[in-house]
């Protein structure tokens, strides 16, 4: 196991085909204790009290919203109380909206850029000063392929500047404390299949995409779970400030 005595916690973890929550059931069986942080406070303990037992306490459900600072530290101020040191932070909570330019209304733009972007740094925030006073730690980020590609199929443009922005603030965050042991990193996703694609991809739309992914098939939430334990665990020990895809070739650069 690779994070036997270890803490994490995990933002947007409590969908049950989410991405959060199969980061969440995969730390658990490698070990790591988990917070799961979530909008909705009674759906977060739920998923916090269906993950695989571990022998250093039980994991916990915490109310979370990414977009308020004072959320945030409220979340770590419950978090540190009940697990002490903090070793990893999974930025993944998320939110998508699929329109145009010229649509973006003044609201849209602060709600997904809230949400995306501005809810990493809130909670890299709140947790940054435990993780340097308790000797280092992993902080991953979620961005996106839409980042790279300049849009995505789901999301709209105000969706890939929030998710590029994800990426810069990582590195810029992984050059300053990476002197403290903290190491930061982002994970870009291609189409991954979980509630926020529900039921809006139609059997024609899955057979145009899948033409231009080399491995044939959509990802699943645990693909990118497999990287984020990747990125939590002494695996990456020497990698920080890096960009890793999950999105079987869609993207290759």
């Amino acid at each position: 196991m690779l994070l036997t005595g270890r803490t994490a916690v995990i933002s947007g973890a409590a969908s049950k085909r989410g991405i959060g929550r199969a980061t969440a059931e995969l730390f658990a069986e490698h070990g790591a204790r988990v917070a799961v942080l979530d909008l909705d406070a009674e759906a977060a303990q739920e998923a916090a009290a269906a993950l695989p037992k571990v022998g250093h306490g039980e994991h916990i459900g915490v109310r979370c919203d990414v977009a308020d600072r004072a959320s945030c530290e409220a979340a770590s101020v419950a978090t540190i109380g009940a697990f002490g040191a903090i070793n990893i932070l999974i930025n993944n909570a998320g939110i998508t909206q699929p329109v145009k330019t010229l649509d973006i209304t003044g609201k849209d733009w602060e709600r997904i850029v809230s949400v995306n972007m501005t809810g990493v740094l809130h909670l890299s925030q709140a947790f940054i000063p435990n993780m340097r006073d308790n000797g280092g730690g992993s902080i991953a980020c979620m961005s996106s392929v839409s980042a790279q590609r300049g849009g995505g199929i789901f999301g709209g443009p105000h969706y890939s500047a929030a998710k590029a922005g994800v990426l810069g603030l990582a590195k810029a965050m992984a050059r300053e404390f990476g002197p403290v042991g903290i190491r930061v990193n982002s994970v870009t996703p291609g189409l991954i299949q979980t509630d926020i694609t529900g039921d809006k991809l139609t059997p024609e739309m899955r057979v145009d995409i899948l033409k231009g992914i080399p491995l044939n098939r959509l990802g699943e939430a645990r693909d990118v779970a497999n990287i984020y334990l990747f990125l939590a665990s002494d695996l990456s020990a020497y990698v920080t400030g890096a960009v890793l895809d999950v999105n079987g070739g869609m993207l290759i650069h």
